[in-house]
């Protein structure tokens, strides 16, 4: 049942994708226009397939015009006077593209599959938009640029919420036909770990796939790393170690930026973190104790079965937030800003060093063939669930690369038979 305090509650800023929200709203005056509610009383069926007709033709055109304000917006990001595009004004906070979007093609290719034309009571949703600027992003990926790097985030990506990737999950064989087409992948988790046997634990299903693969060269096996707690930890794919992966020391993958954090300014961040992480327990009495790793300090329920309030996991992580920024304003960290990111992981609460936007760095880095050369932007899509704007990991990776965002593993799986049937394929 949606209460009407879960329905104010999803409309405050930190939970909505304004560019999203903003095209619902653009698709919302045709469906009040031209659906026909009535017509279930009907018993000839001409006015329903007018209907559908009319409110296809019209969220069609809609489309094709945002896509002509991002082929602007696109064109403004190049301009030297840095004027703002029409799209900026109207929607403020939106970023850079990297690739065009065929939003047209996209939402015809989704209405196929979502009747979104057909309905006549209820008008296209956030998925309903989220969904086609998936299929654009994957269509523009594939027919303007060449597919390089896939990068996918753990859990609710590519398995449940705390569980593993097991042998029988049908995204298994998509990930190895990618490695087989020479795309590389990376897997940008939160999950801190710094030994080996402990992501073979979350991922053994991948990991046996890819070792007993007979499709895969020597090579296409090479082409997978683990990236774990953001940005910390990196591991390569070793078919004579017991859990298949081996750890990369730090000096080899860190880029130039990022060997610049100081240890102390690291300690200093997490301290800061520590304090304001203990004043949300006791002020929200939350069932939950402390975790402080090396390069991360969070908060975790004292009992496993219990689940803290999704309310008080977000509160937590817009107060943390706020505290860092202000104290990183405030305060001289070896000279350098040390990045961070605060996230709500369902069960938990995290602060981490450095965001997923320097992981999938990191893989662009390792798999660009060395001598400074790294994979671009728009030869990069980030796979994730986590994109609203506050207390999501997956946020920052919208500024290295394009980005898809799902909601479910069962999501991922259906963007990747997507894939497959745009790869190779022109679009027409």
């Amino acid at each position: 049942m949606t209460s009407r305090y879960r329905v104010e509650y999803a409309l405050k800023t930190h939970r909505r994708d304004q560019f999203i929200e903003w095209i619902k709203g653009l698709l919302a005056v045709p469906f009040v226009l031209y659906s026909q509610p009535t017509g279930v009383f009907e018993t000839h069926g001409l006015s329903l397939t007018q209907m559908s007709e009319e409110a296809h033709r019209r969220y069609a055109e809609i489309m094709r015009d945002v896509e002509v304000m991002i082929d602007d917006h696109i064109a403004h990001q190049f301009d030297a006077n840095r004027v703002p595009s029409k799209l900026k004004l109207l929607v403020p906070p939106i970023g850079n593209f990297f690739t065009r979007l065929p939003l047209e093609a996209a939402f015809k290719f989704q209405d196929r599959k979502r009747y979104i034309s057909s309905r006549r009571f209820v008008s296209p949703s956030f998925n309903d938009v989220r969904l086609i600027l998936n299929s654009a992003q994957l269509m523009a990926v594939t027919t303007y640029n060449t597919l390089q790097l896939a990068t996918f985030d753990g859990d609710v990506t590519l398995y449940d919420d705390g569980q593993s990737l097991e042998p029988s999950s049908p995204v298994i064989p998509q990930m190895i036909d990618l490695l087989r087409k020479n795309v590389k992948i990376g897997i940008v988790t939160a999950a801190g770990y710094t030994t080996s046997d402990r992501y073979y634990a979350r991922l053994h299903g991948l990991l046996d796939a890819i070792a007993t693969s007979t499709a895969l060269t020597p090579q296409q096996r090479q082409n997978i790393v683990i990236m774990g707690g953001e940005a910390n930890y990196l591991f390569e794919f070793d078919s004579t170690s017991p859990h298949l992966l081996s750890p990369v020391p730090r000096e080899q993958w860190l880029t130039p930026e990022m060997a610049a954090w100081s240890d102390e300014g690291i300690a200093a961040l997490l301290d800061v973190a520590e304090a304001t992480l203990r004043d949300c327990i006791k002020n929200m009495n939350l069932p939950a104790t402390l975790m402080r790793k090396d390069r991360a300090i969070g908060i975790i329920p004292k009992d496993p079965k219990v689940r803290i309030p999704r309310e008080s996991l977000e509160e937590t992580v817009l107060v943390v937030q706020k505290i860092l920024e202000l104290s990183v304003v405030g305060r001289d960290f070896g000279n350098k800003v040390v990045p961070f990111c605060a996230f709500n992981g369902g069960r938990d609460v995290f602060v981490d060093i450095g965001d997923k936007s320097w992981g999938v760095s990191v893989c662009q880095k390792w798999f660009g063939g060395g001598g400074g050369k790294t994979i671009k932007p728009e030869q990069t899509l980030h796979v994730g669930d986590q994109f609203l704007s506050a207390g999501s990991n997956d946020f920052k990776a919208r500024s290295v690369g394009t980005t898809a965002w799902i909601a479910s593993p069962a999501e991922t799986v259906d963007l990747l038979d997507e894939l497959a049937d745009f790869m190779g394929k022109k679009l027409t």
